[in-house]
């Protein structure tokens, strides 16, 4: 039948399907078949992506890209890595802070524990994984503990100088504590954070956060003990959180500008810590 086809004739008989032989299946040509992809990715190229294909330029960045968040390891605080790959438009995406989040209950407590002494050097404990969930914890429970405790201490020092007049709890403190408390957690670090960029340095808005955020967990027992209805004791209670907390500050802002002249922001940080545990005991439970 295939007779009449000389052309395919010719064509059949040219091909070897002889598997014995040396220039069987294997010499076919494969480029021009469909699904064929190219070989493996250089090395050069892996490289340059970094473990598991991500760039080490997009590592602990503010705002944080949309293709997410990896922490670096540990290193100079001042190296700078935050400047490159930033990509604002994960400042509106949820999913990219979601590693800020990813931390366990012993580190938290082991930060909470590190910020009540003020000579560790707290930024080695979150140079790898910087967080936000202890501040923002540390910062709401705070915010209804001067809420509540503020009002208590008012209570008992009325009943305490004149039982017959009558007591309303005052709603407004927890509208105070929010702007107060949230206020300075998140504007006093963005502040220091463009006076360095100002100055040439190249500082870590997150690890800024999480300092900051932790450094007010001492209010908080303070807070509590504040109710006692002895002025004198309130001071020394007050003063003595907020020396703390000051003095945690200033020592590793200190670390952080290490080689920097910049005594005077030291210094500012220190005050103005100060300066929010003095307004906590006026405003909340003068």
């Amino acid at each position: 039948m295939f007779s009449t086809f000389p052309w395919f004739k010719q064509g059949w008989s040219s091909l070897n399907f002889s598997p014995m032989e040396e220039d069987g299946y294997g010499t076919l040509p494969t480029s021009h078949l469909l699904g064929s992809v190219p070989a493996v990715i250089s090395e050069e190229k892996k490289s340059s992506l970094g473990e598991g294909g991500a760039s080490p330029s997009n590592l602990n960045v503010f705002p944080p890209s949309v293709g997410g968040y990896q922490a670096p390891g540990s290193g100079n605080p001042l190296d700078g890595n935050e400047q490159s790959g930033t990509d604002w438009k994960g400042f509106f995406s949820i999913s990219s802070y979601s590693p800020f989040f990813n931390v366990d209950t012993d580190v938290v407590v082991d930060r909470l524990m590190s910020s009540f002494y003020p000579r560790s050097n707290f930024f080695s404990k979150i140079d790898a994984n910087p967080d936000l969930y202890g501040p923002l914890w540390i910062s709401t429970t705070l915010v209804f503990m001067l809420a509540a405790f503020g009002n208590t201490a008012t209570y008992v020092m009325q009943i305490k100088s004149d039982p017959t007049k009558a007591w309303n709890f005052d709603v407004g403190y927890v509208n105070w504590a929010a702007c107060v408390i949230y206020g300075y957690t998140i504007l006093v670090p963005l502040a220091f954070y463009f006076l360095l960029q100002y100055f040439g340095s190249h500082p870590s808005l997150v690890r800024f956060w999480c300092m900051w955020g932790y450094s007010l967990f001492i209010f908080i027992p303070s807070s509590l003990l504040l109710i006692i209805p002895v002025e004198i004791l309130r001071w020394i209670i007050i003063l003595l959180a907020g020396g703390a907390s000051s003095w945690f500050v200033s020592s590793n802002f200190k670390y952080y500008v290490e080689g920097i002249d910049m005594a005077a922001l030291v210094v500012s940080a220190l005050l103005l810590q100060f300066a929010l545990a003095i307004f906590i005991k006026v405003f909340f439970f003068a």
